[in-house]
């Protein structure tokens, strides 16, 4: 059996191809034009393993190294590098180090999603696109209304986009300067385009989400709701390939950077090298928990985020109780059960455990 590694780009991938001995057979510079990569793997063993780095353009190279019945290695490209600790750079000498690092047994390589689940994601991503596009738009208004002065015309409404505040939104429009009022109609029809395509997407994402069990536990989780769950559950994927919900958290960009030396202890930022999506996920989540704590403070999140506010600030708190909400989305789908609060069984509260205090005649004895 050969071993196959892409050092792939935009335009193009310097393949290697070596013996388990070490022996070069082939290095090759393939152009990225579809079929290229699966017809280079024909010519080799079916089964050899392929390594190619997590770059943005790996989904279609994993596709053909499949389409070629080859075993695909996805590989983290940050530890990779660092294992290699070369202090030349160039795409051949790239290739070769990921294939020594599959002779050594040390190459670092990540899960790769089925590709059903790879389609799957393009909707909640893209939903997530627009709802930030939603938002600038929104904001675009607010400050027109904002400089010309008409915020006393929405004081008795919630939400200037809602059906009463749209009205007043369109009074206000005419009483605007000729092309500022222009310019406001142009924003509004195109939320009205956005909050559309929203809808859409929301629509499709219910359609092949509407029979997930897993997807109902997710959203037993305190702050999340149907969006959030479809998010978490996606980007998690198979929960089996996480060794610990620590291990979760940390892939979730909750856990907090750690230098410890010396016996002392400095806590950073969260990571940034994670799964920005889930980040984003449980965050919401924190942040929809921290503006509903005073209504039920008897939760156990209510209180985690009170608790650590009080001592850390309202960032810290969210980012505690957008960690405990990982921690717990492992055990969920790991046990496939709810979203239980601290001190309550799948049998119901927890009885209190007797203490036994001996009687002073007793201890006298």
């Amino acid at each position: 059996m050969v071993m196959i590694a892409f050092d792939s780009h935009k335009h193009y991938t310097q393949a290697s191809v070596q013996t388990e001995e070490g022996k070069i057979l082939e290095e090759a510079r393939i152009e990225h034009d579809r079929g290229n990569l699966c017809q280079f793997l024909e010519r080799w063993e079916k089964g050899s393993p392929v390594a190619v780095e997590s770059i943005g353009n790996w989904y279609w190279i994993i596709g053909e190294i499949e389409e070629a019945e080859m075993q695909p290695r996805l590989v983290h490209a940050r530890k990779a590098k660092l294992l290699m600790g070369s202090y030349t750079k160039t795409d051949k000498l790239d290739a070769r180090g990921l294939n020594r690092l599959q002779q050594v047994g040390t190459l670092p390589t990540v899960w790769i999603p089925p590709r059903e689940l790879r389609d799957q994601r393009e909707l909640p991503r893209t939903r997530m696109v627009f709802s930030a596009m939603r938002t600038r738009l929104k904001n675009r208004i607010h400050s027109v209304i904002d400089k010309y002065g008409f915020q006393g015309e929405f004081r008795d409404v919630s939400d200037m986009f809602s059906k009463k505040g749209r009205k007043r939104l369109e009074d206000c429009r005419r009483q605007l300067p000729e092309q500022t009022g222009y310019t406001v109609e142009i924003l509004l029809h195109q939320l009205d385009r956005v909050e559309k395509q929203i809808a859409q997407l929301e629509q499709r994402m219910k359609e092949i989400t509407q029979t997930s069990e897993e997807l109902k536990l997710l959203m037993t989780l305190p702050g999340v709701g149907f969006i959030l769950g479809v998010v978490i559950l996606q980007e998690v994927g198979e929960v089996q390939r996480f060794a610990s919900p620590e291990r979760l958290a940390a892939y979730s960009g909750t856990v907090p950077r750690v230098h410890a030396s010396g016996g002392k202890a400095r806590y950073g930022r969260l990571r940034p090298d994670t799964n920005h999506y889930l980040k984003w996920a449980f965050s919401e989540a924190g942040n929809i928990v921290a503006l509903q704590h005073k209504r039920s403070p008897q939760r156990h999140v209510s209180q985690l985020y009170q608790r650590i506010r009080q001592r850390r600030g309202h960032g810290t708190a969210v980012g505690a109780v957008a960690r405990h909400l990982a921690e717990a989305t492992y055990w969920m789908l790991l046990k496939k059960q709810p979203y239980l609060e601290r001190g309550v069984s799948m049998f119901g509260p927890r009885k209190p455990k007797r203490v036994f205090v001996m009687s002073p005649s007793r201890l006298e004895e």
